[in-house]
């Protein structure tokens, strides 16, 4: 037997939106005359149109990853008792821009230009690390940083940073974090506060089924 979930749901939703260029063709065969004079007054695929058409798309698809990883971040905030919790807000007179808030600091993702899309901290010293760069050779890459278009030979568009292709998903969750260990409170140093951090870094390991 066949099982049906909510799951399965998404994905026929998903590929009905993927489809729509056979509903066009089909409208076509029945209005042949009008579709001739779309498709020679449209010339064919218009990639400037296509890529508009893919930044919306991609930055759509970020705002959703950040909202969620955000939903999960803040349900362990209690409801901001144990720490200052991130808020996803559009930003105004944009398609589709938007930004992450947290403790004064913004991370704001937009349509810079066409076929670029722009991760840049606002209000905020801390250099972002550079993607794919780790450990004792970290490098500090500037405030903002790009990503890329890219048109398909048949006329998909696919996202890259520096050269490789990416996804919504892997950039969301990299900047996500990038985000809230750049905006987490930092606490003065005291005199006698070494005993504080030692209970933290213990609750921490204990958390994660280890002992100090």
């Amino acid at each position: 037997m066949a099982h049906y979930s909510a799951a399965n749901s998404g994905n026929i939703a998903d590929r009905s939106l993927e489809h729509g260029w056979i509903h066009d063709l089909a409208r076509g065969e029945m209005h042949p005359e009008a579709d001739r004079l779309l498709q020679a007054a449209g010339g064919g695929i218009d990639p400037q149109r296509q890529i508009e058409e893919a930044t919306i798309e991609f930055l759509t698809e970020l705002r959703e990853e950040f909202t969620e990883y955000a939903r999960i971040f803040n349900g362990y905030s209690e409801a901001g008792a144990r720490f200052q919790e991130a808020k996803v807000y559009s930003v105004a007179q944009t398609a589709a821009d938007f930004m992450v808030y947290r403790n004064q600091v913004k991370l704001v993702v937009a349509n810079a230009s066409h076929g670029v899309v722009q991760v840049q901290f606002a209000q905020h010293q801390r250099m972002m690390q550079q993607p794919g760069v780790n450990g004792a050779s970290a490098q500090a890459s500037p405030q903002s940083q790009e990503l890329l278009a890219q048109m398909g030979p048949f006329g998909d568009v696919s996202w890259t940073y520096q050269g490789e292709k990416v996804n919504a998903r892997q950039v969301a969750r990299y900047y996500f974090a990038e985000f809230a260990r750049a905006t987490r409170e930092q606490k003065r140093a005291r005199s006698g506060n070494q005993q504080a951090l030692l209970d933290q870094i213990k609750a921490l390991l204990q958390e994660q089924g280890l002992n100090l």
